[in-house]
């Protein structure tokens, strides 16, 4: 089953076809219709503004110069780089105020001063950026600020084959969509010092990254609550209960079981698993995979004890009375 993130890199990969596409052919107002509001502008970007009731400024080609500006009729010189698109057409409408009562204004780009690249999911500042000269994974990341604290720490890089495939021995190619991507692990970016995985970027690559992938427990626990399998595939229930604070008095180890999610449904499989023969060595331990539930119930022989001592306690005194008499 794919993944959220999954189905929208596909998405992306499939609009960034259509933009590599329409810059073949020279198609303008095809590139611009792709771009998201987040593309940060830079010298050598070509935009056309339209804003209404400003003859002047409306549909008209304007190219961010050397220093990141731009030169508009009426508003003069404007700086657009270093801007995302929806920040400049938000300064554009507060500037276009003293002019117009409610000014209206779209930024399109219509030319790239150079090729994109897409960052979508859990990073600081997902978006469109561009790939100014050789650029490394490593290099893109710190660029942009690299991820949030609850990021996976597995990276996704899916390629257009038109650029070739990415030079990897672990990538997947997917004839179909006509692409290849590869799961890079962050902790083998960190710990080499030139590690392979650090590829270079090429244009109209998408990168993406999930929210770290949780396995939760319940139930007669030291501690309940959700742990991070961060870069791990699973993690063992001798790990998950080391890291619970073990199990209460009162747990029930022989009934422990597990809630697994089935593929393609909302639906759980319950798995049986006798706790105490795992923590005895006496059975294989068993794995827990992503967005597994552990749940540990209550013994019912402390439940009936609980529930006669609560009932029985109150009583000790008038028993103790009449014994006494």
């Amino acid at each position: 089953m794919r993944s959220p993130l999954s189905r929208i890199a596909i998405i992306v990969m499939a609009a960034v076809s259509e933009v590599a596409s329409a810059v073949a052919q020279q198609n303008p107002a095809a590139v611009a219709d792709m771009i998201r509001p987040t593309y940060v502008l830079g010298p050598g970007d070509q935009i056309v503004i339209r804003a209404n009731e400003m003859e002047d400024i409306s549909d008209k080609p304007f190219r961010i110069d050397a220093d990141g500006f731009i030169n508009l009729p009426v508003l003069g010189k404007t700086r657009a780089g270093g801007r995302s698109v929806q920040e400049l057409e938000a300064d554009l409408v507060e500037r276009l105020k003293m002019f117009v009562r409610t000014p209206q204004v779209i930024v399109t780009v219509v030319q790239f001063r150079s090729e994109p690249v897409f960052f979508v999911g859990a990073f600081k500042s997902p978006g469109i950026y561009p790939l100014l000269g050789r650029r490394t994974l490593v290099e893109m990341l710190a660029s942009i600020g690299g991820l949030q604290p609850n990021a996976s720490r597995r990276i996704k890089v899916t390629r257009r084959d038109e650029v070739g495939k990415i030079p990897l021995a672990n990538a997947i190619e997917d004839p179909v969509a006509k692409v290849s991507s590869v799961e890079i692990s962050m902790g083998s970016l960190r710990e080499n010092v030139n590690p392979a995985e650090d590829i270079a970027l090429q244009p109209f690559d998408v990168v993406t990254v999930e929210r770290a992938e949780m396995v939760y427990v319940n139930g007669e626990l030291g501690k309940v609550g959700a742990f991070e399998l961060g870069e791990r595939d699973f993690i063992s229930i001798a790990q998950v209960l080391s890291l619970a604070g073990g199990l209460t008095k009162n747990a029930d180890a022989k009934k422990a079981r597990i809630l697994r999610p089935v593929m393609n449904t909302s639906r759980r499989a319950e798995i049986s698993i006798d706790l105490t023969k795992v923590l005895k060595g006496e059975t294989n331990d068993f794995p827990l995979l992503p967005n597994d539930v552990l749940y540990v119930p209550r013994s019912r022989k402390n439940q009936v004890w609980s529930t006669v001592g609560y009932v029985a306690i109150p009583l000790i005194p008038t028993l103790i009375f009449l014994a006494i008499r």
